[in-house]
């Protein structure tokens, strides 16, 4: 009690561990973690040298999207966009037009 005592004082916040678990950890326990995650506590999934964190996004309606009130976009017009940029991709692709970042990217700048 009087270390957290001397933490507040000094102007410090204690903060509790995230719980980290393994990802067959959570794969058996993934409501719970999803409830717990919902309600605020600091859940992370260990994958390689990462830890990925459970944490709730808020989802606005389409009317307070970025795209609608900066744009004017309507949910047709952004299906319809998405729909001739997957078609570009898949015919850059097939003509061997896309280029993949490999991680080194003066490697890629000079290829």
């Amino acid at each position: 009690m009087i270390f957290r005592a001397l933490f507040s004082f000094a102007g410090c916040a204690i903060r509790n561990a995230m719980k980290t678990l393994s990802i067959a950890e959570a794969r058996a326990n993934l409501p719970a973690l999803l409830a717990r995650a919902r309600k605020g506590e600091e859940i992370g999934i260990i994958s390689g040298n990462k830890i990925i964190q459970l944490k709730p996004v808020e989802v606005v309606p389409w009317e307070d999207s970025y795209l609608h009130q900066e744009y004017g976009v309507t949910p047709a017009e952004w299906e319809h966009f998405k729909k001739q940029q997957t078609k570009k991709r898949a015919e850059a692709r097939r003509k061997g037009q896309l280029k993949y970042f490999s991680g080194d990217i003066e490697k890629d700048l000079a290829e």
